[in-house]
Parts: structure tokens; C-alpha cells; sequence
């Protein structure tokens, strides 16, 4: 007898919080990307926001940006040696000969500036769909519940890291 195929979709509705939040997430970063893209701002990643959350108050070293995400020195400057072939961060000056410096481009910073602007008409969109009352008690309601899992300081401290 044939076996039937069982239906193996999963319903939105039915998700707990987290992979709700979660995949949102994921998805309005996917359209950001397929955005800057689109706009010439090719070879970016998820994973470079987070050195680029670092390089936006100035300067680093290796081995700071390395600390910062908690990676390897090699990990870090692997990142970084992509982001420069990409035109995306350059080598700065360093008062150490032997500290390597880099910091965001002017490339770099468009790209930050795109992105940007991507988020905010993205977010407009949602407003214009969905209300203004309902996104700000959406947003409340998520910061909510990041503070009460205790994740609120190290979004305020830019030390986001990837998921594991």
C-alpha cells in the first residue's frame, strides 16, 4: 500500500516566541541584504554587521575586534582581509608599527548609511501595513521580554555575537 505523504508545514501562529522573533528577524536581515545588494554593495554578509557594529565608533586592532566577537586573532583578521578585498574597511595609521588598525571605508560607511535607510523604509512599510499603534506595541512588547531574558545590556553594549 502507498504511504501517504504527510503534511509537514508549520503554521506562523503556531510557533513559540522565540522562533517567531527569531525568524522575523532573519527574514527582514535577508531583505536588507538582497536590498544592498541590489544596490552595489555585493560580498556582504550577515556575519560582517557584527565587525561593522564595532568599526562605527572608530578604529580597531585585530586583536581588539577579535576580543569584541570572541574569536580567534585568525578568525578576525581572516573577516577583515575579505572585508578589504570587498573595499569595505581600509587600514588605518596606528601609533604601534606592530598593531594593525582598520576602520570603516568610505564604502564601508555607505554601506552602513544603505542599510540604514533600507531598515527605516522596511520599517515604514510595516507602519503603513500594520498601523503605527501596533508596531510600537510590538516593539515594546519584544523589548520587553529581551530585558526580562536578560539581553537587553548587550544590545545597548554592542556585544551581539552570532548564534552558536
Amino acid at each position: 500500500m502507498p504511504r501517504r505523504k504527510e503534511d509537514t508545514s508549520v503554521q506562523p501562529e503556531s510557533l513559540d516566541l522565540g522562533h517567531l522573533a527569531l525568524f522575523v528577524g532573519m527574514r527582514v536581515n535577508d531583505v536588507v541584504l538582497e536590498e544592498i545588494h541590489a544596490a552595489g554593495f555585493t560580498g556582504l554578509r550577515y556575519a560582517h554587521g557584527f565587525v561593522f557594529q564595532h568599526l562605527l565608533g572608530g578604529p580597531r586592532s585585530i586583536s581588539e575586534l577579535a576580543g569584541l566577537l570572541e574569536v580567534t586573532q585568525q578568525a578576525a583578521s581572516k573577516t577583515v582581509a575579505e572585508l578589504e578585498r570587498l573595499g569595505y574597511v581600509e587600514e588605518t595609521r596606528s601609533d604601534d608599527a606592530r598593531v594593525r588598525r582598520v576602520r570603516l571605508s568610505a564604502r564601508g560607511q555607505a554601506a552602513v548609511d544603505k542599510s540604514r535607510a533600507v531598515r527605516a523604509g522596511l520599517e515604514e512599510r510595516l507602519r503603513r501595513s500594520h498601523g503605527s499603534r501596533a508596531l510600537e506595541e510590538t516593539r515594546k512588547l519584544l523589548a520587553d521580554v529581551l530585558d526580562s531574558l536578560g539581553g537587553t545590556e548587550a544590545v545597548r553594549a554592542r556585544k551581539v555575537r552570532l548564534p552558536r
